[in-house]
């Protein structure tokens, strides 16, 4: 059997990120110095400012990007093959669109839309049509990632908006987490040029068992085509994550494959009044796309937020899947 050749696309610009005012606290990374701060002991292997640059620079290089190695390194033991690997601009300014050339050879892509908002990520029409001729494939696979979207305020009366972040802060209780911080330019636009708009909504707290581990997911069995979350019993519990709606045409063209129960003790958030899980993983419908398309956050592929041994099930589901034709 030919062994996958699997791609992740992080869409944020280096240089965009790495800009961003650092007297201003909503819409950016933090710095590497203040993860040492806010989280010491962890990361004091990165404080030597002559090896580490400690701005976001150093975060998006020693902190994100190493999130994700676990999930790089287990592909390369299980198919042989490394990982493709590419930033939408790096910090040369080197930009790598998510276009044809990227996709040659991939069968497996995974697109990490860690991008703010801020930065105007947005897929243009030669990306999203590489997208769709790579869905036009049967044996292809496509997860398209975009992270939380805490503190939008646009629709907000102006009196109101600091109560209305602050109940969201409380909610998922990370003081790491600025006011506003939103994600996922790139995945919405590649989503909605598609036609399955998504909009990835809040920063919710998922529910945790006793010992501190993540609560079980709830999986609709019955359209796990590909047997993706066979074995998988749980994803992780990072501390903010969202809810993924379906907007106008999508509700008729994803389903909903995973949900994930929110902490019943955490502080009021107005999502859960009356709701009890979030949606963590659509799906397109066999008749969206010849291929599929999965859409879910990007701690799916991270090592950081716990659930790792279940997480690794799910990533061999992913790379060992049966070729299609």
């Amino acid at each position: 059997m030919i062994a996958r050749k699997v791609a992740i696309y992080y869409a944020w610009s280096h240089p965009g990120e790495t800009g961003a005012p650092l007297g201003v606290i909503e819409d950016r990374f933090p710095t590497l110095f203040e993860s040492r701060r806010m989280r010491y002991p962890a990361y004091e292997e990165l404080a030597d400012p002559r090896r580490f640059d400690q701005g976001i620079a150093g975060f998006l290089d020693h902190i994100m990007k190493r999130n994700f190695s676990v999930f790089i390194d287990w592909t390369r033991t299980l198919t042989g093959r490394s990982v493709a690997q590419a930033e939408r601009v790096a910090g040369d300014g080197r930009a790598t669109p998510l276009d044809a050339g990227f996709l040659d050879g991939v069968d497996t892509l995974i697109v990490i839309s860690f991008d703010s908002l801020r930065t105007r990520q947005d897929a243009g029409h030669a990306e999203i049509e590489a997208l769709r001729a790579f869905l036009d494939h049967p044996d292809h696979l496509a997860f398209v990632c975009p992270h939380h979207d805490i503190g939008d305020v646009a629709d907000v009366p102006h009196g109101e908006r600091m109560q209305s972040q602050l109940v969201e802060f409380l909610h998922h209780g990370d003081r790491t987490i600025p006011p506003r911080q939103q994600f996922g330019g790139l995945a919405r636009s590649l989503l909605a040029g598609l036609g399955v708009p998504v909009a990835n909504r809040y920063g919710l707290r998922p529910a945790a068992e006793p010992d501190g581990s993540p609560s079980p997911i709830e999986v609709e069995a019955g359209l796990d085509r590909l047997h993706l979350l066979q074995g998988v019993a749980t994803f992780n519990r990072h501390a903010h994550l969202p809810q993924l709606d379906r907007l106008g045409a999508s509700a008729g063209r994803l389903d909903v494959l995973a949900r994930q129960k929110i902490d019943p003790t955490a502080p009021p958030h107005p999502f859960t009044r009356g709701r009890s899980h979030f949606d963590a993983l659509l799906q397109s419908r066999q008749e969206t796309f010849a291929g599929t398309l999965l859409v879910g956050d990007t701690t799916l592929w991270s090592s950081t937020a716990g659930g790792v041994d279940s997480l690794r099930r799910f990533w061999t589901n992913v790379v060992q899947r049966p070729h299609r034709p």
